[in-house]
């Protein structure tokens, strides 16, 4: 499985952006696909994911939401009301089960995002 993602940048706080990741390959092994990040000095976090349940950080509820076309194998993170403390590289996970039902994850190659106050 191999996920690009697109969509990160430089934005003012309370601005918004719309993070996208494709994925391509194996793509019938996915049952999630979310969104985590990481800032510098801290450890990646999961910001919200999607499969059976919908779930999202406590710090980006009712600001962010995540969204999947399966038609498109695209997941999608829109970010409104962002802040400086949003800053981080974002990276796509898609994750499933291999034949011994063991969690495999993939990871994209990451996106910035800088919010600035």
């Amino acid at each position: 499985v191999q996920l690009q993602a697109s969509g990160g940048g430089l934005v003012q706080a309370g601005g918004s952006l719309r993070l996208s990741c494709v994925a391509s390959g194996s793509i019938l092994s996915i049952n999630v696909m979310g969104w985590y990040r990481q800032a510098p000095g801290k450890q990646r976090e999961l910001v919200a994911s999607t499969g059976g349940n919908i779930n999202y950080a406590d710090s980006v509820k009712g600001r962010f939401t995540i969204s999947r076309d399966n038609a498109k194998s695209t997941v999608y993170l829109q970010m409104n009301s962002l802040k400086p403390e949003d800053t981080a590289v974002y990276y796509c996970n898609a994750a499933g089960r291999n034949w011994r039902q063991e969690r495999v994850d993939y990871w994209g190659s990451g996106t910035l995002v800088t919010v600035s106050s």
